[in-house]
């Protein structure tokens, strides 16, 4: 059994006057000793008074009863929706917002009007059923959600919608991506087996004829290595996303580098580079991922455009903390309706020619995933027969100034 308030109020008083003598024969004080016995004592008097105020107040005084079911419910960032026999009774934020405000007072199956839903909703009583319904196109046609129902007692459900969208998305990108990975490198492997199973069987006797077939074996080989080549770095930027690069890169090396290589692989098109500085740039990156984000963007600029027209790169200032490194051709252009997926994987405008020239449909999803990591913007803007302009902005270590830049105007390789 506990002691009653006045006998623990009186243990109290006699540590305080215990403490109060103690401090009077280590500190020889007698006006520190007479405050530590009055600061003690007050303290312990109030204590017990506002002790004994709480006993007496009503238990929903001492409480705090918090905020209402409603505020509960529109707290929620998904639709909750509660209902009293076939009677939408309650309905949170985020459930008017997707179901409209009418919704309050009107038989459920109306306010959640979808053939998949109905069967469930028509379930009255304890529903045992913990499986969710998928609701197809509730909101807007590409919203996919997970209803579930559960039994709140007294006539009541519960009714709670999850928005699955993402997941399902990146479950058909995934299997879109094995799928047109497993196309992409089955196609030259069936070349390379139907050449080498004729070439065994003879057809390879004449020099002419054996050195044609092994140009096409030698090119089908080379496309899988860059298709596999293309995909180990996309899986190993995507590993590295959420660390972000510390490293200053100094950008006009960098594409000095990287327009002399392209130089040189492909003479036809290497006097069409140009470069146009407007400012010492150094951005914190990664230089091996940036070396492949130009490579990319660059080389792309190089096989889309027209032959004899410039390619463009761009370096400038974009805001206070910002570098854009712009690139530009003036090739055929980009049909409009093609722009928002040109960075899907293996998304190609024209599958026929990309393979052609020898693209593995990847290599603006590399840009974009080496644009994120790098907490980046990648923006594509094109108009059919003027040309397309890619756009990165990437973090300055610096802030870029314009009084201590140097300006290269547009210069040939």
């Amino acid at each position: 059994m506990g002691l009653g308030r006045s006998t623990r109020t009186r243990v109290a008083l006699l540590l305080v006057a215990l403490a109060a003598a103690a401090v009077h024969l280590l500190a020889r004080d007698l006006s520190a000793t007479l405050l530590t016995l009055v600061v003690g004592a007050a303290a312990v008097l109030l204590a017990g008074s506002a002790s004994a105020t709480a006993a007496k107040m009503p238990l929903e005084t001492v409480v705090d009863r918090g905020p209402g079911i409603d505020d509960l419910l529109d707290a929620l960032d998904e639709p909750v929706v509660v209902t009293a026999g076939s009677r939408v009774v309650r309905a949170n934020r985020a459930a008017r917002a997707l179901l409209g405000e009418h919704i309050l007072g009107e038989d459920v199956r109306l306010a959640i009007r979808h053939p998949a839903a109905a069967e469930r909703l028509m379930q009255f009583g304890t529903v045992n059923d913990d499986r969710p319904v998928e609701l197809v196109g509730l909101g807007s046609r590409d919203q996919h959600w997970d209803m579930r129902v559960r039994d709140a007692g007294d006539g009541r459900r519960m009714i709670h919608l999850a928005d699955r969208t993402g997941s399902r998305a990146a479950d058909r990108i995934r299997v879109d991506f094995v799928a047109n990975a497993s196309h992409e490198l089955r196609t030259p492997l069936a070349s390379l087996l139907g050449f080498i199973e004729t070439l065994r069987e003879g057809a390879g006797d004449e020099p002419a004829t054996r050195a044609r077939f092994l140009k096409v074996m030698d090119d089908e080989a080379r496309r899988m290595e860059r298709l596999v080549g293309d995909l180990m770095s996309l899986s190993r930027i995507e590993a590295e996303k959420f660390r972000s690069p510390d490293t200053a890169v100094d950008l006009a090396d960098l594409i000095d580098e990287v327009r002399a290589e392209l130089a040189a692989a492909d003479d036809q098109r290497g006097g069409d580079l140009l470069l146009a500085m407007e400012l010492p740039a150094i951005v914190t990156g990664d230089r091996v991922q940036l070396s492949q984000l130009l490579h990319n963007i660059v080389g792309n600029a190089m096989k889309y455009g027209r032959p004899d027209t410039p390619v463009t790169v761009t370096v400038a200032a974009a805001g206070e903390t910002m570098i854009a490194l712009t690139v530009t051709d003036e090739g055929e252009g980009i049909s409009p309706e093609h722009l928002p997926r040109l960075t899907e994987r293996f998304y190609r405008v024209d599958p026929g020619r990309s393979r052609a020239i020898g693209g593995t449909g990847l290599g603006l999803a590399i840009v974009k995933h080496i644009v994120e990591r790098h907490r980046g913007r990648l923006t594509i803007a094109s108009e059919p027969g003027s040309g397309t302009t890619v756009t990165v902005l990437l973090p300055a270590t610096q802030t870029p100034t314009l009084s201590s830049s140097r300006n290269e105007n547009a210069t040939g390789v």
